[in-house]
């Protein structure tokens, strides 16, 4: 006979075992996708963590309350999600956004699937995402062009006819290769300068350039 506290049953063996593979099963494709696609190329250990528990809180959320009736309510609360993990800090990069709704939706999936869609569906449809976000990381998008906002102290260089000095001055201090430099604004009174350098990640050691002047973009 099933034991019960408050009328809440103390274990379902057939709900718990498919929770404990469901969950592996979720966060195995999740772990290679953030850990070996995305932070290999990035090294961004606070995206890395955001998106682990991420992935985990929202596969839990779905798969425990999956058998409530919440119809649309439910799926308005998961978009919800989105406004709050904003953070209200600095905006979140398109690329860090777009693996924030891989695993989420990835999580959705894994949890909400239904005795309707079979494992091998299921699988194929986590090594479909698997596979086209190897393909885009590794094989199409090889030369990444990435960028950065510095404040420049030489204002002398940024004219138009000195542009080639400017170039190798930037190379020189930042040891990145630059493919090309917007200026932006101009302060006189401190002889600085608002520049913006673009430059290829693939060509470039920028892993500790980004965690230095991570706070520094507007």
């Amino acid at each position: 006979m099933e034991q019960k506290i408050f009328g809440i049953p103390l274990l379902n063996s057939s709900d718990f075992i498919e929770l404990i593979i469901r969950f592996s099963f979720n966060m195995f494709f999740i772990i290679v996708i953030v850990r070996f696609l995305y932070y290999a190329i990035t090294k961004r250990k606070d995206y890395l963590f955001t998106y682990i528990l991420i992935s985990t809180i929202v596969f839990l959320l779905c798969f425990l309350l999956s058998s409530v009736k919440m119809q649309i309510g439910f799926a308005l609360g998961l978009f919800a999600i989105f406004g709050i993990i904003r953070y209200r800090t600095s905006q979140m990069p398109i690329k860090e956004m777009t693996y924030l709704f891989l695993v989420i939706g990835l999580s959705v999936v894994n949890a909400l699937a239904n005795k309707k869609i079979s494992y091998a569906e299921l699988l194929f449809t986590n090594i479909a995402i698997l596979g086209i976000t190897y393909i885009l990381e590794k094989l199409w998008l090889l030369r990444h062009e990435s960028h950065k906002i510095i404040r420049y102290d030489n204002i002398d260089l940024i004219k138009p006819e000195k542009y080639d000095e400017l170039k190798a001055d930037l190379e020189k201090r930042t040891g990145l290769t630059i493919n090309r430099i917007d200026v932006g604004d101009i302060n006189f009174l401190s002889d600085s300068a608002r520049i913006q350098i673009y430059y290829y990640e693939k060509d470039n050691d920028i892993n500790q350039l980004a965690e230095n002047t991570k706070g520094g973009d507007d």
